[in-house]
């Protein structure tokens, strides 16, 4: 199948997004960082992303969309969020912020900033410093 031809305007920007993170804006990164970031802040899988890339005819395997996607977290573009389930997400909000997980479901929530404060962090190793802290709080329908 061949690539959907994106909007002028959405093929600019994502073109643009990938060039100021050192990426070189080939016909299938466009396709996939439009697909990620024309939707606002995501959380998606490799598979989630590579079904919506099949379904606008960008013929990539899941092989290049897992290769895209730590190319663009390696860029700062993305963050992997480790979330303590069998998949692994990628979060188009890079900023530093908390997630809510719901259980039985493959929905990740961000926690609004400024509504979890963590205080009291234990010291780094020898060597080593703290680069971040998520807090992933697990939550589900009430019965």
């Amino acid at each position: 199948m061949p690539i959907v031809q994106l909007s002028p305007s959405a093929d600019r920007e994502a073109t643009l997004r990938l060039r100021k993170a050192g990426l070189r804006p080939t016909r299938q990164r466009v396709a996939l960082a439009d697909l990620l970031f024309a939707q606002g802040h995501r959380h998606l899988t490799a598979e989630e992303l590579h079904e919506e890339a099949s379904g606008i005819g960008c013929s990539c395997s899941l092989a290049t969309v897992y290769n895209t996607l730590h190319q663009f977290t390696e860029a700062g573009l993305l963050r992997v969020l480790s979330l303590e389930t069998a998949k692994t997400y990628f979060d188009t909000n890079v900023s530093d912020h908390h997630h809510f997980v719901v259980e039985g479901s493959n929905d990740v929530l961000d926690i609004p900033v400024g509504n979890i404060s963590v205080t009291d962090l234990p010291m780094a190793p020898e060597g080593m410093e703290i680069t971040h802290v998520d807090v992933v709080i697990r939550v589900r329908p009430k019965a």
